[in-house]
């Protein structure tokens, strides 16, 4: 067998070599000759291992092939036992000598400076007089050449450091493969006079005194930002706790966590605009107070949403529907503003229409590429086979050295391994026909009593509703028009329950696809319930409350829906959660707490969302109110998570679980909200005595008359009344940009299929390559067995 070369670093130490300095790696010629040498020698040692493939003389190498020569390399199959010539082979492949070329490079590279530094040391002066040493001293220096070629560089980069700029000159020394005291030494030579005297006088020519308090400040500024960031970047409640909660329950559970941050970013993105463009301008220029709206604060303003907050920016019926800035003033005599003087207007219901219509839009852009992203995130194109051992041995991170984040990252990486585990031993389990025909119908007949729950709950919403329409409450009993709030929470917190219980009949041998069915089977009854509640709304209000104003009916009721959807999760977290863990631990004696439902608070999400965007033209701080919401809800979870639940008693590895929570997000619940509000703009009439379209007969009416306003107002703005006419009013560019993002889908569609079909061909080539090389490896064996059998014959 080939025997791999020992680089020992034998380089005996002299007397000369103390107190001598070693010379840094300055010349980069004689490296790369010392590299280009050392290659060649590399090259030529494997081409002479090679001719170990030709016939050899008999009885030359009997020592070589006696039964100790032989050595063991696990075959394919069998596990054969390899010659000492074919292990030479492998052993000069360049995968095994790589390593080798490397660790000659570096010590030959070594050996050489350690040459040089004994070339260029001083000789002794023991043996020369005293008034000769400083002549000899300056002799040697003078005739060694690699010192003058040293110092000659030395000066040269002193020079080409003193061209540049201080940040430059900075810069390049600290990037310098050097010692901290020869960089030190490099920055003062490199210095000019002028910056020396500079430096000694301070920064701007102050005194030395004035220079340091000037620096103590800026330190102090500086450290003040410092602390500042530090505070900002506390306050997140992501920082610390995602990393707790998915070492602790897994990414599971880490999956609702993560998918409320991304609630919290789209609620930041749509309230901006609304502040920026509506509730900002309108609160700059307030309306005047109609009368009697003046109301005393009873606090049950908070839970109702109206009273004293009825005539506040935090509805539609507080906008107005005239221009809030006047572009001249009209003159003394009478008359109105010249057509020169007369500028565009900041009309309120142009403004309140199209920042409404481009704050959906940018969300609609936002949603889309966060599910296109989380699609491409989680369904890469991949192999699990080595999974584990990655997992093992490449998932701790040798930069983790507190105690708190090192058992951080312990829980972690341990946690993962229950997922891969679970999740590989569930591919390998299998079931009976018999048993998968038991549980067919079993799962048929929940499903069976699911849809019966929903649709009781759907009658009874709408059954409810048409009795509050019958039975009008009055202003002064705000109190009873929690009713119909209070019954939706109620079916939205029990119809959960019920579904958990008809699940544990199920018997799913998968979690994900038990949180998969829990979360249709949730979604189904909240979509179906808002739906009842918007025909309630559009339906049947607009008819009833034809001298009031319906738009600010609707966002109370809206409103008072997202306070108690809050209110009932914080009820389900404290009895569902709390009050179980205490019975279940002083009274039923167990140690068992309950599991964290996530298809049941991933659903309350998606429903609290879904209010938002419907409420955003009714109430456009209803954003706000959903930021504050979902804040207090993360501590809130949080907390009772830590304290109330355990991990999942089956851990599954959710790899797609924030894909689906985004899908959903976007197709039922935006997409729904977006319709209704569709429909609220082109076809229902607005109220005429409250909001920016108070005069009109749809709120689409206030782009045509903003483009009526704009023709008249002369030659330098018609080109905005073209582009409303042909590709706002006519339907074929909309069918046009549909058609083109079908197509571009569809191709995107295809290039990914053809992607992952190059792949399994690049697989299965790889697969038989190696396959090729272990029947090589093989035949070579073979034939080198036969060879040794002949020459031992012929020996004997």
């Amino acid at each position: 067998m080939a025997q791999p070369l020992n680089f020992v670093l034998n380089v005996p130490e002299t007397p000369e070599d103390h107190g001598s300095q070693e010379p840094s790696p300055c010349d980069e010629s004689e490296v790369h000759d010392s590299f280009h040498q050392l290659i060649q020698e590399q090259s030529q040692w494997v081409a002479e291992e090679g001719l170990e493939l030709q016939q050899r003389e008999p009885g030359a190498g009997g020592q070589e092939t006696s039964g100790s020569g032989q050595q063991a390399l696990p075959g394919p199959e069998d596990g054969l036992m390899h010659s000492t010539a074919t292990l030479r082979i492998l052993a000069s492949m360049p995968s095994r000598t790589i390593g080798r070329s490397r660790g000659a490079v570096i010590c030959q590279y070594y050996n050489r400076s350690v040459r040089l530094r004994r070339r260029v040391s001083r000789p002794e002066l023991k043996g020369v007089g005293r008034s000769a040493r400083p002549s000899l001293r300056l002799y040697d220096l003078e005739l060694d050449p690699a010192a003058l070629q040293e110092e000659e560089k030395r000066f040269l980069l002193v020079k080409e450091l003193q061209g540049l700029p201080v940040a430059q000159r900075d810069h390049m020394l600290r990037g310098m493969p050097l010692g901290l005291a020869e960089k030190r030494c490099l920055r003062e030579e490199s210095q000019t006079p002028t910056g020396k005297q500079r430096g000694r006088q301070g920064p701007r020519g102050l005194f030395p005194c004035c220079g340091r308090l000037r620096d103590a400040c800026v330190l102090a500024l500086h450290s003040l930002g410092l602390g500042l960031l530090a505070g900002l970047h506390a306050l997140r409640p992501w920082r610390y706790a995602l990393k707790q909660i998915g070492g602790q329950f897994g990414s599971s559970v880490l999956s609702y966590f993560l998918f409320l941050k991304t609630l919290l970013a789209f609620n930041a993105l749509l309230l901006l605009p609304l502040l920026a463009f509506i509730v900002g301008v309108q609160a700059a220029f307030p309306p005047p107070a109609p009368l009697g709206s003046a109301r005393s604060f009873t606090g049950l303003e908070l839970l109702t949403g109206g009273g004293r907050f009825t005539h506040t920016v935090m509805y539609y019926g507080y906008y107005s529907n005239s221009t809030l800035n006047q572009p001249c003033a009209p003159p003394p005599a009478g008359g109105q503003c010249s057509r020169e003087a007369a500028g565009l207007p900041y009309s309120m219901p142009l403004a309140y229409l199209f920042t409404v219509g481009l704050a959906f839009f940018i969300t609609c852009i936002t949603l889309v590429y966060s599910m296109s992203r989380s699609f491409g995130e989680s369904y890469r194109v991949g192999s699990t086979s080595g999974v584990h051992a990655v997992t093992v041995f490449c998932s701790w991170d040798h930069k983790v050295t507190q105690r708190r984040a090192s058992r951080l990252q312990h829980d972690n990486i341990r946690t993962h391994l229950k997922e891969l585990l679970a999740e590989w031993q569930r591919r390998r389990g299998s079931q009976s026909a018999c048993g998968r025909l038991r549980r067919g119908a079993m799962r048929g007949l929940v499903w069976l009593l699911s849809l019966g729950t929903t649709l009781g709950c759907t009658v009874a919403v709408y059954a409810f509703s048409e009795l509050m329409i019958k039975s009008p409450v009055s202003a002064e009993q705000e109190g009873a028009l929690l009713a119909l709030p209070v019954v939706v929470g109620l079916l939205n917190l029990g119809a959960p329950y019920l579904f958990r219980c008809l699940a544990a009949l199920e018997r799913h041998d998968s979690p994900v696809l038990e949180v998969y069915v829990a979360v249709c089977r949730n979604l189904i009854l909240k979509m179906v319930i808002l739906g009842i509640l918007c025909y309630h709304w559009l339906g049947r209000r607009v008819g009833t409350l034809k001298d009031q104003c319906w738009e600010n009916f609707v966002g109370q009721e809206l409103y008072r829906l997202v306070v108690l959807d809050f209110i009932f999760v914080l009820l389900d977290t404290l009895f569902g959660e709390l009050v179980w863990r205490l019975i279940s631990e002083k009274q039923l004696k167990r140690r068992e707490k309950p599991e964290f439902d996530i298809a049941g608070n991933v659903l309350e999400l998606i429903y609290g969302q879904t209010l938002t965007w419907l409420g955003v033209v009714f109430t456009p701080l209803l954003p706000a109110i959903q930021i504050v919401k979902l804040l207090l809800v993360f501590y809130v979870k949080k907390t009772s998570l830590m304290a109330n639940c355990q991990a999942p008693r089956r851990p599954w590895l959710a790899s797609h679980m924030s894909t689906v929570f985004v899908s959903l997000l976007c197709f039922p619940s935006f997409l729904g909200a977006a319709l209704f509000l569709c429909f609220a703009v082109w076809r229902v009439k607005p109220s005429s005595t409250c909001g920016p379209f108070r005069s009109l007969d749809s709120m689409y009416e206030a782009g045509k008359v903003w483009v009526r306003h704009l023709e008249e107002a002369g030659p330098r703005v018609s080109w905005l009344p073209w582009v409303h006419r042909y590709l706002v009013e006519n339907t074929f560019p909309v069918y046009l940009v549909s058609a083109l993002l079908l197509a571009v889908i569809y191709l995107h569609i295809q290039v990914v299929k053809g992607q992952r079909r190059v792949i399994c061909l690049l697989k299965e080539q790889i697969s038989n390559e190696g396959e090729d090389k272990v029947f090589l490896i093989n035949k070579l064996h073979s034939v080198y067995e036969r060879k040794e059998r002949s020459r031992r014959g012929e020996v004997w």
